[in-house]
């Protein structure tokens, strides 16, 4: 019995240490992470999402910054036209100065090829041969040996030298002109595109909720100008009612005043510049107002004529617009050449205050003066607003005033 015993399964502690090992390696773990969890830095808290007031004024701000960007692509591209124009005509120019050139050269060859078949070298081959026909003539001071033709042949080649080379360093000045412009031209074009997508992916992110509460809010702005413009067009409306009634009041008066009998010689009559008429150039009486309201019809004309058609920066038309390029357009088909750009069409004619605004002036706005439209009268203006827009009438009061200007 007790060789038996020996072979009986010997009672091990792996039954009862095991669980505990598995309790013990979990507990560890458990530690292990808490202490890991513990050491390790705190997340970066997630950046607030911007509100829509504020996705609206980033959008407008970089719908700013790009028509800022587009005058100086106008200005730099209406640069660049100009210094093609002018590297064409110096190209043709020195195209003419060479053949002048080259036809004076021929002259001297005959004289030398004539002088050759004699069987001498003659003071013209020479000359040929010398490294310039002064050089030669200082050295051997044989001007006086040659014929009163060829002399005269002799200047003439010099002169068509000289100003061949002075015409081509003056192309290859412009074409080093041309390419800085042209460098200046990608560069603005880059800019505004890069605007323009940044204010598109702002857009993009916007929820459905988000786009329906951007678009109260612009409606919202658009009721504001209204109004404005409204009260605009009643004090324009109650102006012009005075002014009749004025002008009522002096015909009566001036009525009354006509006795039939010749004013008697005074003072009035003697030149010393006090009576009422304005002196010419004072842009004051009725026939320059009457001028002004004439051309100002062919502007509104035209720029009504150009409503619905698209935004696109840097067009000038026919069939798209920028704002400088529409009213440079509407003041062309009135017989006036604006510049290209805001910032150069703000210059042009009489600056006029808000409170005296015609129909036809062009209001500028914004401090960076990146915005013009043409003043219609009522408070309102027809303008290419920015891309995605179409060429529309709208409340003056839209945007930030910088001021006005009557062209003509």
């Amino acid at each position: 019995m007790p060789a038996l015993a020996s072979h009986r399964k010997p009672r091990t502690r792996v039954r009862t240490t095991a669980p505990a090992l598995g309790i013990t390696t979990a507990a560890f773990a458990s530690v292990g992470l808490l202490a890991q969890t513990a050491g390790a830095a705190p997340a970066a808290p997630t950046a607030p999402q911007p509100t829509v007031e504020e996705v609206q004024k980033k959008v407008d701000d970089l719908y700013r910054q790009a028509g800022t960007a587009t005058q100086r692509y106008n200005l730099a591209k209406e640069k660049t036209e100009q210094q093609r124009k002018s590297v064409d005509g110096l190209l043709d120019a020195v195209a003419k100065r060479t053949e002048r050139l080259n036809e004076a050269r021929r002259k001297l060859g005959n004289y030398a090829a004539a002088q050759y078949r004699s069987g001498s070298v003659t003071p013209t081959a020479a000359l040929l041969l010398a490294d310039s026909p002064q050089a030669y003539f200082d050295q051997n001071r044989l001007m006086d040996r040659m014929t009163e033709r060829q002399q005269t042949d002799v200047t003439d080649f010099e002169q068509q030298q000289a100003a061949a080379s002075e015409k081509r360093a003056e192309a290859s000045r412009s074409l080093e002109t041309l390419t800085e412009s042209q460098a200046s031209l990608k560069t603005s074009k880059q800019d505004v595109q890069r605007k323009l997508g940044e204010a598109r992916e702002l857009l993009s992110r916007l929820t459905a909720e988000e786009k329906a509460r951007l678009a109260e809010l612009e409606k919202k702005r658009e009721a504001e100008a209204r109004r404005k413009a409204e009260a605009k067009a009643e004090a324009e409306r109650k102006r012009q009612r005075e002014e009749a009634q004025k002008a009522g009041s002096d015909t009566d008066t001036d009525t009354g005043r006509d006795t039939g009998t010749a004013p008697a010689p005074g003072p009035a009559a003697t030149g010393t510049g006090t009576g009422t008429a304005p002196g010419p150039g004072t842009g004051t009486g009725a026939g320059s107002t009457d001028a002004y309201a004439a051309k100002a019809e062919k502007v509104l004309a035209f720029a009504r004529a150009q409503i619905g058609k698209p935004y696109v920066w840097g067009a000038a038309g026919p069939s798209s617009y920028d704002c400088s390029g529409l009213t440079q357009g509407a003041w062309k088909a009135a017989g006036v050449a604006l510049p290209r750009t805001t910032w150069d069409q703000v210059n042009v004619g009489t600056r006029v205050a808000t409170d005296n605004l015609r129909p036809g002036d062009l209001v500028f706005f914004y401090d960076h003066i990146s915005h013009v439209g043409v003043y219609i009268g009522g408070g309102k203006m027809i303008h290419a607003p920015k891309p995605g827009a179409y060429v529309r009438e709208e409340s003056v009061f839209y945007m930030p005033i910088y001021g006005s200007v009557r062209p003509a």
